[in-house]
């Protein structure tokens, strides 16, 4: 077995889950990451607790999106349910056979399931998880490597003194603890502001995603005004839309369009009305990311790149006396801030051209 992925099951299971003695913790994973599955194993079995395994076939799960007739769903599965309350931890492995497997799904029945497994997502929230990747080779494909230099890409970003990019990072979440405007511009594109006075800035040092490398928190729902390009392409549905534009006006997105798939992008917005208000904002500052890859779990990670999602804003961010903005979806969408670009927080700017004020 590779010593690196070893490295990435001890990275899990030590800092992303912190697995303790008697814990159950649920491995969830295609075919393609057998070889981390292993050795999950050997790094659960070495701390006294026990993995269960469900594996993920998005073939499968395609045949059944097909055949499904949405309104025939009013809960999700109930033994999922009660299973998710006995877990003590959570650990998804991305890693595919085709990324384009759910293309051929309709956008409505894409957003129908995304709302009926909604508490599914909820409960997993409420555990220690984390989300990460194995460097399969369908995904290298879609990153337009060899499979040998995604293996390089991805177990780069990942096996990181944590510690360290944790230290780092703090430099920018007080910086944002102290603000209330941010302002994000880019080129004649993207000129759009929100306010977060008093949300809860997180720094990701890789204890929920993994790789981290970003600083985020969540908008006043009602405060996001302008216009913004995400001038980088995005899986959504098992579609590539580019080119998105979205403009917003006391906090609701009032016009909307894509270069590619924006029937895609339409469905997505008609989820429920949480889905048309921004529920992230987040500053990637992990710079072993140094490539796009059409993997937003890298992608959004990347320094000199901006990213916020619509919908379902994290409860982390978001203080118990605020209002949280929810929906059945959070998608995230990039802007590339290396070139002709910059970040105000208070009329203060702390980012230019992908630099950070305490870089220069």
């Amino acid at each position: 077995m590779d010593s690196r992925v070893e490295d990435h099951a001890r990275i899990i299971a030590d800092h992303s889950v912190d697995i303790q003695p008697g814990d159950e913790v649920l491995i969830q994973a295609p075919a393609a990451a057998d070889e981390l599955v292993v050795a999950l194993h050997e790094e659960i079995g070495a701390r006294g607790a026990f993995p269960l395994v469900m594996g993920t076939n998005s073939s499968a799960t395609r045949a059944f999106m097909r055949a499904m007739d949405p309104d025939a769903y009013d809960d999700p599965p109930q033994a999922m349910l009660a299973m998710w309350d006995e877990l003590d931890a959570i650990i998804n492995i991305g890693g595919h056979e085709n990324t384009y497997e759910r293309s051929d799904i309709d956008p409505e029945t894409n957003t129908a399931f995304a709302t009926l497994m909604q508490p599914l997502s909820e409960k997993m929230t409420e555990k220690r998880w984390v989300t990460t990747q194995y460097p399969a080779p369908a995904d290298a494909q879609a990153a337009e490597m060899s499979t040998e230099a995604y293996e390089d890409f991805v177990w780069d970003a990942v096996n990181k003194d944590w510690e360290a990019v944790r230290e780092y990072q703090a430099q920018l979440v007080d910086i944002l603890e102290s603000g209330s405007e941010v302002r994000i511009v880019s080129g004649d594109s993207t000129d759009v502001t929100m306010r977060i006075d008093d949300m809860i800035v997180q720094n990701d040092y890789a204890e929920k995603n993994l790789p981290g490398g970003e600083v985020y928190t969540a908008p006043i729902p009602d405060s996001v005004e302008g216009e913004v390009l995400f001038d980088k392409p995005l899986m959504a549905q098992g579609r590539e839309v580019s080119d998105v534009r979205l403009r917003f006006e006391g906090g609701e997105i009032v016009d909307h369009d894509a270069g590619k798939n924006e029937d895609a992008l339409a469905a997505i917005l008609d989820t429920d009305p949480g889905a048309r208000r921004l529920g992230e904002l987040g500053i990637g500052m992990n710079r072993d990311i140094d490539r796009f890859t059409t993997n937003m779990l890298f992608d959004e990670k990347m320094g000199d790149t901006v990213h916020m999602a619509i919908g379902r804003a994290y409860e982390e961010t978001v203080p118990d006396d605020h209002e949280r903005n929810d929906s059945a979806i959070h998608l995230d969408m990039i802007v590339d801030m290396s070139e002709d670009s910059h970040i105000e927080v208070d009329g203060e700017r702390i980012q230019e051209n992908g630099t950070f004020e305490f870089e220069e």
